[in-house]
C-alpha cells in the first residue's frame, strides 16, 4: 500500500514516447521530482512524495525505458535533451507554468538542460548524487568497455553489454549494492532490484550508451547559461559518483552543498527525513510562506505528553488508555495529547481522549496491514520492511507536532517509526521519549531459509549498534510482560541471546490487561448485564482490530452447525471488529452479529469460550480471566507464531490450532467441543502491570 496516492495522473505522449505521471497534493509551489537513469522508476521518490505534498504540489513521472512509460530501443531516444524535453512536456501537460526541480544522480543533466533552456520554468534545482562530467570516476571504479566481451566478471567488470545479456540480475545486486553503502541497506537494495528487472537488458544497454554523448565542456557551457537557486546534496561515501562532483558543481552553480558523511549515492532512501528537511527548507528559501510562530515561557508551559499507540490490533490502546489513567494519578495537571489513528482512535474516542488533529496526516498501518494479508497469512516480518513509505510519513508527521508544541514526555508503544528514526536523527530528540513493547526481536520464519534468517539477523543487529551508540535516545525501556514471556532465542549468528540482552535494556511491567480480573468474580451478574441467559454457553468468535481476520470468521461461522451438534445449548456472537462489515459475512441461524464492541474484554470474561486469533491482547485477556479458548495464528507471522505462542504456553493458556486444522469445519468444530469442556489450570496474570508502567513513566515527568 502507498503512504499516498495520487490525486491526478496520466499519460503525455512525445514524439511517440508515453510519459506516465501523477501529481500530489495542492499546495501553492510545485516541485517536479524528475526520472534518473532508466534502471529505476519514478517510485524511486516513495519516501519524499507523502511528506513533501502536504504542503506542496508534487509531480513524479516515469522516464522514458521504466515504470509505465513507453520503451523506445534506441540509444539517442535516451540523451539528456530527451529527458529534458520529457520534463518540459510533463510540466505543460500539468498546467505547471514553473517548478523547483529536484534530481537524483543523472537526473541532474535533465534538470540542468531544462533550467538553461527555459529558465522561466524553473523556480530552484536540488541535485542529491549528481551524476554530471566534472571529475574521473571514483579510484575503486575501474573502466571496462561497455560493449567488447570481457574476461573478467568481478566488480565494475559487470557494468557490461554481454554481462547483463547472460546475468542482469547479479549486476543489479552489484551495481544497487554500490549505490546503497551503507550497512543496513537490504530494503533499498532489494527495492532497486526489483525495480530494475522490469527493464529488459538490452534497452537498458541503449540508455547507456546514450549517457557517454555529453562531455565535460559542453557540459560546462550549458552550466553557464543556468541562474537560479542550487541545493546539491552528495554522500561522502559515494561509490557511484564521487562527492568532489557534486562540490565542483555547487561551485560552478552558484550554490549551497550539504555532504552526507558516511551517505552513499541513495540519500534520499537512506537517509530520507534528512533529504526531505533539506528539500523542505530550499523551497522555503526560493518560494517563502507565511508563517506564525507562538513560543511560552517555560514557566508558564502545561505539562504535557504525547501518546502514540500502533494501530495494528487494538490491543496497545486498551494498555495504553489503562496506563494513561493511571499515570494521571501521578501527574493530574498532565495534559496529554494522542496522535493516533483507526482503530485506536476508535478506543479513545469511547475513553474520552483527546486525538492530535495532525493524527488526520497519518497514513493507514492497518490498512497496509489489511492488504498485505491474504487468506489467514500475514507475513508480518516483511509487511513491516514494506511499510517503509508509510513510517517515514508518519514519523515526519509526529515531528512537526513536537516541532511546532512542546512536550515533555513522548510515549511510543511500539510506534516504530519513532523509535528507529528518533536513533537515525537523533538531534531530534528534544522531549524525555519511553518506548513500550511486548516482543523483542525479529525471527524469521522456517520456509524463509537462510534468506530470511539473514534478513531478520542483519535488522535485529541494527537495533542492537542504534541502542549501543545511542542511549540517551530511550529515557526508559519498558517491556510489557515478565522475563519469562521473552522467547528463548537469539537475534541471530554473533548476536546475543534476547532474553540476556532484553534484561539488561529494559525494565518490566509485568503484562498489562487494562482491567482488573477481580472485578468478574462474579461472572453470574456479568452475564445477566451483557444479556447473556444462564442456561446458555456463550461462544464468541473474534478476530481483533486490524481487519486481517475476515478469513477465520468464515472458517468458524462454516464450523458452527456442526459445533451446535456436538455441543448441546452453544450459542454464537461473532464479533467482526471496526474494520470488518458484519454484512459481509455468511449468514447462519442462531448466531448473533456484532460490529466493533467496546470492552469486548467484559464479554470475554462472561463467555465460555473464545474462537480468536493469536494476538496476544485477546489471548491473554482470556488468560488473566481463566477462560478457555481456541486460538489460530496467522500464518507466517512471526509474533503470533513465536512470541505469543511462546507466553501462551508459559501460562498453560488455550488451545492451540493451525489454519489448516481451522479450514476443516470438522477439525474446528471438534476443536471448539473438546476446549469448552476442558479444565482451565492457567497461571495467573498479575493484575499491577499499567501501574507499573505508569510509575516508569512518571518518573520522566
Amino acid at each position: 500500500m502507498r503512504a499516498m496516492e495520487p490525486t491526478d495522473s496520466g499519460v503525455v505522449v512525445r514524439n511517440g514516447v508515453d510519459l506516465h505521471w501523477e501529481s500530489f497534493g495542492d499546495g501553492p509551489t510545485t516541485i517536479l521530482l524528475l526520472p534518473t537513469w532508466s534502471i529505476i522508476q519514478s517510485r524511486f521518490w516513495k519516501l519524499q512524495v507523502p511528506t513533501l505534498a502536504r504542503r506542496h504540489r508534487v509531480i513524479t513521472f516515469d522516464g522514458r525505458g521504466t515504470g509505465l512509460s513507453g520503451r523506445p530501443t534506441e540509444a539517442a531516444s535516451y540523451s539528456h535533451l530527451e529527458f529534458a524535453a520529457d520534463a518540459l512536456a510533463v510540466l505543460d501537460t500539468t498546467h505547471t507554468s514553473a517548478a523547483v526541480l529536484v534530481s537524483l544522480s543523472r537526473g541532474a543533466l535533465w534538470g540542468i538542460q531544462l533550467a538553461a533552456d527555459h529558465p522561466e520554468r524553473v523556480r530552484g534545482l536540488v541535485f542529491i548524487g549528481p551524476a554530471v562530467p566534472l571529475t574521473s570516476n571514483i579510484p575503486d571504479r575501474q573502466e571496462y568497455p561497455f560493449d567488447e566481451p570481457l574476461e573478467s566478471t568481478e566488480g565494475w567488470a559487470k557494468y557490461n553489454s554481454y554481462y547483463w545479456e547472460r546475468k542482469y540480475e547479479d549486476f543489479l545486486a552489484f551495481f544497487f549494492s554500490q549505490m546503497f553503502s551503507e550497512p543496513h541497506s537490504t530494503k533499498q537494495i532489494e527495492d532497486c532490484v526489483g525495480w530494475g528487472l522490469e527493464m529488459p537488458p538490452s534497452v537498458l544497454a541503449e540508455t547507456s550508451r546514450a549517457a557517454h554523448v555529453h562531455g565535460e565542456e559542453a557540459f560546462r557551457k550549458v552550466c553557464e547559461r543556468v541562474d537560479t537557486p542550487v541545493l546539491v546534496i552528495h554522500g561522502e561515501d559515494d561509490r557511484i559518483r564521487p562527492h568532489a562532483a557534486g562540490g565542483e558543481l555547487a561551485e560552478i552553480l552558484h550554490g549551497s552543498l550539504v555532504i552526507v558523511a558516511g551517505g552513499g549515492h541513495g540519500p534520499m532512501a537512506r537517509d530520507p527525513i534528512l533529504v526531505n528537511q533539506l528539500i523542505e527548507d530550499f523551497v522555503e528559501t526560493v518560494a517563502p510562506t507565511r508563517s506564525t510562530t507562538r513560543w511560552v515561557h517555560a514557566a508558564c508551559r502545561q505539562k504535557r505528553a504525547l501518546y502514540v499507540s500502533s494501530p495494528i490490533g487494538l490491543g496497545h490502546a486498551l494498555r495504553d488508555v489503562a496506563i494513561a489513567g493511571e499515570l494521571r494519578r501521578h501527574h493530574p495537571d498532565l495534559q496529554i495529547d494522542w496522535l493516533a489513528q483507526h482503530p485506536v482512535t476508535k478506543v479513545l474516542e469511547s475513553a474520552g481522549e483527546h486525538v492530535h488533529p495532525a493524527s488526520r496526516w497519518l497514513a493507514n498501518e492497518s490498512a497496509h496491514i489489511e492488504d498485505e494479508a491474504h487468506e489467514h497469512d500475514l507475513h508480518a516480518f516483511q509487511a513491516i520492511r514494506r511499510m517503509d513509505e508509510i513510517l517515514v510519513n508518519n514519523f515526519t508527521v509526529f515531528r512537526d507536532v513536537v516541532e511546532e508544541q512542546h512536550y515533555d514526555l513522548v510515549i511510543g508503544d511500539e510506534a516504530w517509526d519513532i523509535d528507529y528514526f528518533l536513533h537515525e536523527n537523533p538531534e531530534l530528540k528534544r522531549f524525555a521519549f519511553a518506548w513500550m513493547t511486548d516482543f523483542v526481536g525479529w525471527l524469521p520464519m522456517p520456509d524463509g531459509a537462510d534468506a530470511e534468517a539473514a534478513l531478520t539477523a542483519d535488522y535485529n543487529a541494527e537495533m542492537i549498534e542504534q541502542r549501543a551508540r545511542f542511549r540517551r535516545i530511550r529515557d526508559r525501556s519498558i517491556f510489557v510482560g515478565d522475563p519469562d514471556d521473552i522467547v528463548p532465542d537469539s537475534f541471530g549468528p554473533d548476536l546475543p541471546a534476547i532474553r540476556a540482552w532484553t534484561e539488561a535494556n529494559f525494565d518490566f511491567a509485568g503484562y498489562i490487561t487494562g482491567f482488573d480480573p477481580a472485578d468478574f468474580v462474579d461472572r453470574d451478574s456479568l452475564r445477566a448485564e451483557l444479556g447473556y441467559a444462564p442456561d446458555e454457553r456463550v461462544c464468541i468468535v473474534t478476530v481483533g482490530g486490524s481487519g486481517v481476520g475476515g478469513s477465520l470468521l468464515r472458517r468458524a461461522i462454516d464450523a458452527i452447525p456442526i459445533a451446535q451438534r456436538k455441543v448441546d445449548d452453544l450459542r454464537f456472537v461473532v464479533v467482526a471488529g471496526p474494520r470488518i462489515d458484519p454484512k459481509s459475512l455468511p449468514r447462519r441461524k442462531g448466531v448473533t452479529y456484532r460490529p466493533y464492541v467496546p470492552n469486548l474484554y467484559r464479554h470475554l470474561a462472561a463467555c465460555d469460550l473464545a474462537v480468536v486469533q493469536g494476538g496476544l491482547t485477546t489471548c491473554m485477556e482470556l488468560t488473566a480471566n481463566r477462560r478457555p479458548f481456541v486460538y489460530v495464528p496467522l500464518r507466517h507471522h512471526f509474533e503470533q507464531n513465536f512470541h505469543v505462542a511462546h507466553r501462551l504456553r508459559r501460562h498453560n493458556a488455550g488451545h492451540h490450532l493451525t489454519y489448516d486444522e481451522a479450514s476443516d469445519p470438522d477439525g474446528l468444530a471438534a476443536a471448539i467441543a473438546t476446549a469448552v469442556a476442558a479444565p482451565v489450570d492457567y497461571l495467573p496474570v498479575d493484575g499491577g502491570g499499567a501501574a507499573r508502567a505508569a510509575k516508569y513513566l512518571a518518573d520522566l515527568l
